[in-house]
């Protein structure tokens, strides 16, 4: 499951037991129109609460950041599960994001609204 809120950087993510290839189609959704509104978007993408994720998920999400990666600004990263951390930071190592991880979605907030 997911849920996206807009922010004044960019949106705010967050998302709930399993990561699906259906809420990745929405974020996807989320973050073109952002993009088009108000130019490349800063992200808070708060993991805490995901548990798995689908292989068809990952691989358009491969796609999707390599063919988008420089269309967006800043990446904070809420997570604290080792295995997500480690999946989120590969996934990082394949694009030029500025991602940057983070303990608390209160840290990642306050990061996000300093000017990047």
């Amino acid at each position: 499951m997911i849920s996206i809120r807009e922010q004044d950087y960019g949106l705010d993510v967050a998302l709930f037991n399993e990561f699906t290839l259906a809420d990745f189609k929405l974020f996807e959704e989320a973050l073109m129109k952002r993009l088009a509104e108000h130019g490349k978007p800063d992200v808070l993408l708060d993991l805490s609460e995901m548990r798995d994720f689908t292989i068809d998920m990952a691989i358009e999400e491969v796609k999707f950041v390599r063919a988008h990666e420089e269309d967006f600004g800043r990446i904070a990263i809420v997570v604290d599960d080792v295995w997500i951390k480690l999946a989120a930071h590969l996934a990082g190592m394949l694009s030029d994001a500025k991602a940057q991880y983070f303990e608390t979605v209160e840290e990642a907030q306050v990061w996000l609204a300093r000017a990047g």
